[in-house]
């Protein structure tokens, strides 16, 4: 984290530049066995522009700066889970956290990925890479992320939780590495 501190700070200064408002943000997000916790990114969007929507559509969403843009190309914006990661909250790898009223559509069988820490990085992060883009072209991307993304997801994390082990771990923060590149 110290030595990450400068890239934090030109990152955080570069967002308060651009707009208005904090260069972090925050949102509640369900954990291990279904607890909530405040989840730390850095800020892409403009100040409200989650009242307009839980999920970000298309390459060009209107609610994106351009500090934004690039910080979500390179994933820098989620550095500050670290924080989360720190504080317990978070494992590096594992199910991406997810907010309750996605949560709450989980069968029983699905409610298994919150028996382990949720992860800034797995499977589903990979292969949805680009999931702003799929939703931008869907003509209800709700309905989308909720009958096709999401159960896939769940299905790559549940890959995860069967095969949770070490050489796992470290595959997976290999591939999201190579996969950033």
């Amino acid at each position: 984290m110290i030595a990450l501190s400068p890239v934090f700070f030109i990152i955080y200064v570069m967002i308060r530049i651009e707009s208005k408002g904090g260069g972090f943000y925050c949102q509640e997000r369900v954990g291990k066995d279904g607890a909530g916790f405040r989840l730390l990114k850095f800020r892409s969007m403009r100040i409200g522009a989650d009242r307009q929507g839980l999920i970000t559509i298309g390459g060009h969403d209107s609610r994106i700066t351009r500090v934004g843009y690039f910080i979500r190309k390179y994933k820098i914006d989620e550095l500050p889970q670290l924080f989360n990661v720190l504080k317990g909250d978070m494992s590096l790898v594992g199910p991406r956290p997810e907010v309750r009223k996605y949560t709450d559509m989980y069968t029983d069988e699905q409610r298994r990925v919150l028996s382990i820490r949720p992860g800034i990085t797995d499977y589903a992060s990979i292969k949805y890479a680009d999931e702003n883009v799929i939703l931008g072209q869907a003509d209800d991307p709700d309905k989308v992320y909720v009958e096709q993304i999401m159960p896939d997801k769940i299905r790559l994390n549940m890959r995860y939780i069967e095969n949770h082990n070490l050489r796992e771990y470290f595959k997976i923060i290999f591939l999201t590495i190579k996969k950033i590149i």
